[in-house]
């Protein structure tokens, strides 16, 4: 493949709103979580900080159309409007990929529940729930006239992404393209998904979600919100990484949340991935990890089985959760930090096998509901 550099990055998310916030953030030893009134009772979350909570207030009331929108959806227009200016890309002819593993759940439960009271539908119930308007509205709000994606493929949407903007970018139909996700998931009924699936935090610890503690008996799986969008082009000047491979799979599920015991379809991203790179190892690895028994173990040993020489092995949903669609991004952005500070950031639970003296490559893992795993290689721009 050709070289496709990252050359601007931006997110909003429990860890903060500015890279150095974010890294600040990402090498404390807490988590960044607190306790919500969901339904009848508290549960943890990672809400967005209180500085981006404010942000987004402010955006809203900036325009009169802004007022009607989903959070997830302004979570979108705030970070690509950070990403954009990052960049230097001038309003025109660039592409948007955002997509979002649930959309606007906030008003399409609050346009559902009005419906059952009323037996009418809100004036604007359609075209402020549809998946595409994430990606829509930022076109707008940018003023760009390239092509616009929305999509979803669950917890892998954002890395799913990055594949289709380097098939546009590869094939010359495009020379820019601002690829992401969004998701806004901490409602009643979200949360009463993940947990009639037994899959979310039971117990009130001060580090609730166990991602990658390998001996832990129950689930702990935590959902946070959050939005992160990456410009990708061609050139070089002032790039953050350089996508060096990239890789996918899907598998065949025996559940229709589950992945194989030794994760099959991570193992095949991962290793095409490498084939893409040029490459037999890389350095660290940001793993999907979600803090389920099944799911920390089965990518572990997907690994185990890939590399002949174990990567020094991490995750932030720990800290930040699970955000779903987003996920792939806030993976993304911790390998570009670790990359730019060549500093391996830590999981608590875990000990890393061969930490590296010096971090070349950073592979980042994200895979979804029905099997559809991504793996991506970065490595530094000069590289």
């Amino acid at each position: 493949m050709r070289p496709i550099f990252i050359t601007s990055l931006s997110t909003i998310s429990a860890l903060g709103t500015s890279p150095a916030e974010v890294w600040e953030n990402m090498q404390q030893e807490r988590s960044f979580f607190s306790y919500k009134n969901m339904g009848k009772e508290k549960v943890p979350v990672a809400e967005i900080s209180p500085k981006g909570q404010e942000e987004i207030q402010n955006l809203r009331k900036s325009n009169s159309f802004y007022k009607n929108l989903d959070q997830s959806v302004l979570y979108a227009i705030y970070a690509s409007r950070k990403a954009i200016e990052k960049s230097g890309w001038k309003k025109g002819n660039f592409g948007i990929n955002i997509g979002s593993s649930r959309g606007a759940t906030g008003l399409f439960e609050k346009y559902h529940q009005s419906f059952l009271e009323k037996g009418t539908a809100e004036t604007l119930t359609s075209p402020t729930t549809t998946l595409g308007n994430i990606s829509s509205w930022v076109a707008q709000d940018l003023q760009s006239s390239g092509p616009t994606i929305s999509h979803s493929i669950t917890c892998s949407t954002a890395l799913h992404a990055f594949l289709n903007a380097i098939a546009w970018l590869s094939s010359g139909m495009a020379d820019r393209f601002l690829v992401g996700g969004s998701e806004a998931p901490l409602t009643d009924f979200t949360i009463a998904q993940m947990k009639s699936l037994k899959l979310y935090a039971q117990e009130n610890k001060e580090f609730p979600c166990e991602s990658l503690k390998m001996d832990k008996k129950t689930n702990s799986m935590i959902l946070g919100e959050a939005a992160g969008v990456a410009c990708l082009e061609m050139k070089d000047k002032n790039a953050l990484a350089k996508m060096a491979g990239f890789g996918y799979a899907t598998e065949k599920i025996t559940h229709n949340i589950s992945i194989s015991s030794h994760a099959e379809c991570f193992q095949k991203s991962m290793k095409m991935a490498l084939k893409t790179a040029n490459m037999k190892n890389v350095d660290c690895i940001v793993m999907h990890a979600p803090g389920t028994v099944k799911g920390d173990m089965a990518e572990l040993k997907s690994i185990e089985k890939t590399f002949s020489k174990m990567p020094a092995l991490t995750t932030n949903k720990w800290q930040i959760g699970h955000t779903f669609g987003a996920s792939g991004m806030m993976n993304v952005e911790m390998g570009i930090l670790m990359l730019q500070h060549q500093k391996f950031i830590r999981n608590r639970f875990f000990i890393p096998q061969n930490l590296p003296k010096k971090i070349n490559s950073v592979m980042i893992n994200a895979v979804g509901f029905g099997g559809n795993a991504v793996s991506l290689i970065l490595t530094s721009p000069k590289d």
